[in-house]
């Protein structure tokens, strides 16, 4: 591959973010960077052809490269992808969970932890791409989320494993001291907003109590689980989770707040009590009921904002000119959403 990659705009993607200064900007960087992806490849027997596609985003550098064969044969292709220092670990989770739970995710053609570097095989088709095509419905998300359960069930024995991967920790317990840190380094809430969380901090110390007294132990949350985030092969029925720079470790049932908003986006709210239960129904055990995890639950979709709020401020140094990073706005809104109380069709009666 030549590391001279021409930045032609037709080849680089920057979204929304055209001034974002991302690591791909310095030559010696972006030069060891495609050596790596280089040698990964020759160990594979593959070799990259054509013009790569970069997508730049104040939280990622991502490389989509077509390969091929040393006998000529194409048509693959991989997926280069660099995170900044704060979901660095995204690359050692990578690999982790591709032993762990290797029929849920993506194995990597290799990863550099210490520099936040994965080589990716291609995933297939976006489950968004899917439900775009009219191909998978209402009840595909059903499946989708008792799958991401019945994952995060086998991964509960690997809790500590996947702190010490670098994964944040946002323990049940320790909830309102991360809400604290949030609030007090959040630049970009008003006055106004910040007495309205300095009131909302009794209720999430007594949620988060509440829910850390469930019995269901901390685990993984992907904390951006949702229709672009899954591949989905409709012939065999396999969803595959990606992208787990967002993530953190906290009650297993945060993760349930992005894709039911989501799934309502597409298909309005009545769904929500299946989405509901599809997703508890790998917990309905040692004595369980639905109408109980349905009170976790709603304990959790409160406080699951906590987790996409700390997200948003995983982003490169300087990615964005100004005082304020781009995530202040974001994390701004996803904290003032711990008001919001959770739908009727969530936990009856809990509103």
């Amino acid at each position: 591959m030549n590391s001279d990659l021409p930045q032609a705009a037709e080849t680089v993607d920057r979204g929304r973010y055209p001034q974002a200064v991302t690591p791909w900007e310095d030559e010696a960087w972006r030069a060891a960077a495609l050596e790596w992806v280089d040698e990964v490849l020759a160990a594979h027997g593959l070799r990259a052809v054509g013009r790569p596609r970069v997508r730049l985003r104040p939280w990622s550098v991502l490389v989509r490269l077509d390969v091929g064969t040393a006998s000529g044969r194409g048509g693959d292709r991989v997926w280069f992808k660099a995170n900044p220092p704060a979901s660095a670990f995204e690359a050692g989770l990578g690999a982790a969970l591709a032993g762990w739970v290797p029929e849920h995710v993506l194995r990597p053609l290799a990863v550099d932890a210490g520099r936040g570097w994965s080589l990716l095989p291609d995933g297939g088709r976006r489950f968004a791409d899917v439900l775009d095509a009219g191909e998978a419905g209402p009840e595909a998300w059903e499946e989708m989320l008792g799958r991401y359960a019945k994952m995060q069930r086998a991964l509960l024995p690997y809790t500590g494993k996947i702190e010490s991967l670098g994964v944040p920790g946002a323990r049940t317990a320790a909830l309102p001291e991360v809400f604290d840190r949030l609030v007090a380094e959040n630049g970009a809430l008003t006055d106004a907003e910040r007495t309205a969380l300095d009131g909302l901090r009794p209720r999430v110390a007594e949620w988060s109590a509440e829910l850390a007294q469930t019995g269901i132990g901390d685990c993984v949350d992907h904390a951006d689980l949702h229709e672009g985030q899954v591949f989905h092969a409709p012939s065999t029925g396999r969803f595959t989770f990606f992208d787990w720079g967002d993530a953190a470790v906290t009650h297993p049932f945060c993760s349930f707040l992005v894709p039911a908003r989501r799934a309502v986006e597409r298909y309005g709210p009545d769904l929500l009590p299946r989405l509901r239960d599809a997703y508890l129904a790998p917990w309905t055990d040692a004595g369980r009921t639905l109408p109980d995890l349905r009170r976790t639950l709603s304990l959790a979709w409160r406080l699951g904002a906590l987790g996409r709020a700390w997200a948003w401020g995983r982003l490169f140094p300087g990615a964005v000119n100004g005082t304020e990073p781009v995530g202040g706005a974001e994390g701004a809104r996803s904290l003032l959403q711990l008001a919001d109380a959770p739908p009727r069709f969530i936990a009856p009666g809990t509103e």
